[in-house]
């Protein structure tokens, strides 16, 4: 076994701190990766603190890993030790059913293993996250890392990447396109510059009137501040697509008016209660209101490959591994721009 250094929660009250566990040696299909950065998603704040209801502690979180390979099982045949790789959401599932057969493991109908708060497919092992100094991945699991980029400010496409990519291709985002972006945070500020990247005409939502200048900067053509009295007004019918990145209670019903015919909207953000959505807007231009998660192995490699071909990264801000309670609390006021990233070799600080 190998000994691993890490954070963890130890119940959902509890701060993050330094935690030793033990991984499985890697088998003939396995990478091992020595972890240099991790991404801090929101939902590993919702899951350390138990508030979706599906916690199981000690808990290493973090799902936006990259470092690089330090060692290979004897079958592996895509990465050799010294290869920059990055580890997502998933770290294995059945590969057998419908959904794996496509390509969308995310969507595994047995249940896929989640890179934390979950466990290996035999579904007794534990899985820690990225918040540690290395870790051990089918080989199937693993994604290239492109050198062309800051490995840092990779991290986070693991997650926010992918999950603001997916729906644009799912949607067949083209030049022309007329996107919009609900919300400017981890994941909004990645909807916007890759919406913009593939040619779209983007507007970003906000209620908040600082966040104007760094959306246009990030890519936006146009910004709506959506707190204000007839702020949609004019704006009926003109997107083809709308992407809501907001995780807080919201009225969907006047996004869905902002449709073409055939236009949809796609929900990233998780709000903690039940939206109330209106059949009128859906009928009248027959709209489509629909959800989205993370992507597949192939289509988040693709995206990673379309990151590195484009220059696209997040806006990041690196923290060592000792602030991340104080990140946390940080996030929770929207004092990040845009996404924390762990420099995980200050676990050895």
């Amino acid at each position: 076994m190998l000994k691993t250094k890490g954070f963890a929660a130890q119940d959902a009250t509890s701060a993050l701190g330094p935690f030793q566990f033990e991984r499985r040696e890697p088998g003939d299909l396995d990478v091992l990766i020595e972890i240099a950065y991790c991404g801090v998603c929101h939902s590993d704040i919702h899951q350390v603190r138990n508030e979706w209801g599906n916690s199981v502690y000690p808990m290493v979180p973090g799902h936006e890993i990259v470092g690089t390979v330090t060692g290979v099982g004897e079958k592996v045949t895509r990465f050799k030790v010294g290869d920059l790789a990055g580890v997502g959401c998933l770290v294995d599932a059945c590969r057998t059913c419908d959904s794996c057969q496509q390509g969308l493991e995310q969507f595994c109908q047995t249940g896929a293993a989640m890179t934390y708060n979950g466990t290996e497919m035999d579904r007794k092992t534990p899985t820690y996250g990225g918040y540690s100094n290395q870790i051990v991945v089918a080989e199937a699991f693993t994604l290239k890392i492109s050198p062309k980029l800051s490995l840092a400010a990779v991290a986070p496409l693991l997650c926010a990447g992918i999950t603001t990519y997916s729906p644009l291709r799912h949607w067949k985002t083209k030049s022309g396109d007329r996107v919009g972006v609900v919300g400017l945070g981890g994941l909004g500020h990645m909807a916007v510059k890759l919406a913009a990247s593939m040619g779209a005409e983007v507007t970003l939502f906000s209620g908040s009137k600082g966040k104007e200048a760094d959306a246009r900067r990030l890519g936006a053509h146009n910004f709506v501040l959506s707190s204000v009295p007839n702020a949609f007004q004019n704006l009926g019918g003109s997107f083809d697509l709308i992407i809501d990145t907001v995780s807080a209670p919201h009225d969907l019903n006047q996004y869905l008016g902002l449709l073409r015919v055939e236009g949809a909207m796609v929900l990233l953000g998780v709000p903690p209660t039940p939206a109330p959505v209106s059949a009128f807007p859906l009928i009248m231009g027959r709209r489509t209101l629909s959800g989205s998660l993370i992507g597949g192995l192939p289509e988040t490699q693709e995206m990673l490959d379309y990151c590195a071909e484009k220059g696209i990264v997040s806006d990041i801000e690196l923290i060592p591994v000792q602030q991340i309670n104080d990140a946390y609390e940080r996030m929770l006021k929207g004092d990040v721009r845009y996404r924390f990233v762990i420099d995980m070799k200050s676990l050895n600080g």
